[in-house]
């Protein structure tokens, strides 16, 4: 059975997995690895670019093993990345110059004040489709430049690559130090601050914001390129050239996997951070109510589509929260149980803003708070909370996103592995008022990338051949009154409004 299937590395903020799937979209091998969270400040969240190769590596090697696969049973093979997430590294000897910053970083609040104090803001929202903020790579590129010895005059030498960890994988598949291409995709540009969105290039006007060198920027291609990134290389995990041919961020990714290929069609992505994006055809739309102008994806030489996003910083990490820092919970399994043990949250309101607040508030002074508390309150009580907090975050933005788009949302399709708790399926349908949809593959961000791969090399015909590949497993029909949804949303908004203000910003 050679060539018979795609394969697709996913390399995720807490993980890196591969996947192969079949010509039916259907799951035939998986492997996932975790890798470090560094925090070694407040508010600073890194990761060790070595090791994430390194996973990735392993997670491919042993996914083939374990199905008894080779490298030749694949026709192409697609990645997806966590966005944003910046490496510098020297191309020389394949050695970051720093830990790779992740998205979830705010150690850039200056940099992002600064650009709004200069009047710069309102350029980069023009031009890049979203607004000065420490989530984006530009501003994580001027802080390695800026404070890691070297750096600066290395990129000025050529000496210096950025990328997100897409490029990082992609250049290490491809020989790395030995003619690594030095690559990514417009999706993966457009969260840097530095791609016109018009154009689908690098600004320099942009660039010069930030005083980053052109040199350190890979080339932007098409999510799925029927000319190839490149050929894996027999020395490297696949042990056999595998043309590489498509890529995408994950929440893109997921986009394409959930087969939202039409203007109005959107999904829900449910994992570290919450990610809602609504497909809006080939003209970008600009916000006005907190959203970000992304791309949504690029197949071949068509015409570019572009999404209205919402962003939303933390959502599973405050499950990994409760587990980890306060032991209230032993795995992320518990809180489905332990949140169904209630009818209510008994009053409390969990908001997350561990690291301020992306869309629609994005207020990087913001700082998490549980309000509303009484002696009654339980640890269930701070789950249920907890899995709201979840909920009313992604009505916000649906919300915002009816405002600007006006499209009223009339079902969700969700993925990602949040998703599989039911009793957090039930609430998020409770409280938007509109049915909740889970495909049979839940893994839509690999499958988004396998999607892209093999529309490159005509393992798949086209966009219209995947839709038949989508079936939904369960839908959730709202429950909750309206009077009920507009109380607690009331609620909500009113706890959102406490953490304003907390942390100074410069």
């Amino acid at each position: 059975m050679t060539a018979s299937f795609i394969g697709a590395i996913d390399q995720g903020t807490t993980s890196t997995r591969f996947m192969v799937f079949d010509h039916g979209g259907n799951e035939i091998a998986k492997h996932q690895l975790e890798h470090e969270q560094i925090m070694p400040r407040a508010g600073w969240v890194e990761h060790d670019p070595t090791e994430i190769w390194e996973r990735a590596r392993t997670v491919i090697e042993t996914g083939l093993s374990h199905a008894r696969m080779s490298a030749e049973d694949l026709a192409a093979l697609g990645v997806t990345n966590q966005r944003e997430t910046t490496v510098v590294w020297d191309p020389r000897t394949g050695r970051p110059y720093y830990n790779a910053i992740v998205w979830q970083d705010t150690r850039t609040d200056r940099i992002a004040s600064a650009l709004e104090r200069d009047g710069k803001g309102q350029v980069i929202r023009e031009k890049a489709g979203i607004p000065p903020a420490t989530y984006f790579s530009g501003g994580k590129i001027q802080w390695i430049l800026d404070n890691v010895d070297g750096v600066r005059v290395a990129a000025e030498r050529g000496e210096a690559l950025f990328g997100n960890t897409d490029t990082w994988i992609l250049w290490h598949l491809t020989g790395g130090r030995d003619g690594g291409a030095h690559v990514t995709d417009v999706t993966n540009a457009s969260r840097t601050m530095l791609m016109d969105l018009e154009t689908l290039d690098w600004d320099d006007e942009l660039l010069g914001f930030f005083g980053i060198p052109r040199q350190m920027l890979p080339e932007i291609r098409p999510s799925s390129d029927p000319t190839f990134y490149g050929t894996t290389r027999p020395s490297g995990p696949f042990a056999a050239e595998i043309p590489i041919a498509g890529d995408l961020g994950d929440q893109q990714a997921a986009t394409v996997g959930q087969v939202c290929f039409s203007p109005g069609e959107g999904k829900n992505t449910y994992g570290t951070g919450n990610f809602l994006l609504l497909n809006t055809g080939t003209e970008p739309i600009r916000s006005g109510n907190g959203l970000l102008t992304t791309v949504g994806y690029r197949m071949g030489d068509a015409a570019p589509v572009y999404c209205l996003e919402g962003s939303i910083a933390v959502t599973g990490s405050a499950i990994q929260w409760l587990r980890d820092q306060f032991d209230i919970i032993g795995n992320a399994a518990e809180t489905e149980g332990l949140a169904g043990s209630v009818d209510d949250s008994g009053g409390m309101y969990f908001v997350p803003a561990f690291s301020g607040l992306f869309a629609p508030y994005w207020r990087s002074d913001a700082r998490g708070a549980i309000v509303g508390l009484s002696r009654f309150n339980t640890k269930a009580h701070l789950v249920r909370a907890t899995l709201e907090s979840i909920c009313f975050q992604s009505r916000d933005v649906a919300e915002a996103m009816e405002k600007d788009s006006g499209v009223h949302l009339e079902s969700l399709r969700v993925d990602g592995g949040a998703t599989v708790n039911n009793v957090l399926m039930q609430l998020q349908a409770d409280i938007l008022g509109v049915p909740v949809s889970r495909p049979v593959v839940s893994e839509t961000t690999s499958l988004g990338a396998a999607y892209a791969a093999g529309l490159a090399v005509g393992f798949w015909e086209n966009e219209d051949s995947l839709r038949s590949n989508w079936n939904e497993d369960r839908r959730w029909e709202p429950r909750w009154s309206e009077n009920q949804r507009e109380s607690a949303y009331a609620g909500w908004k009113k706890a959102v409004e406490r953490t304003f203000d907390w942390v100074e910003v410069e």
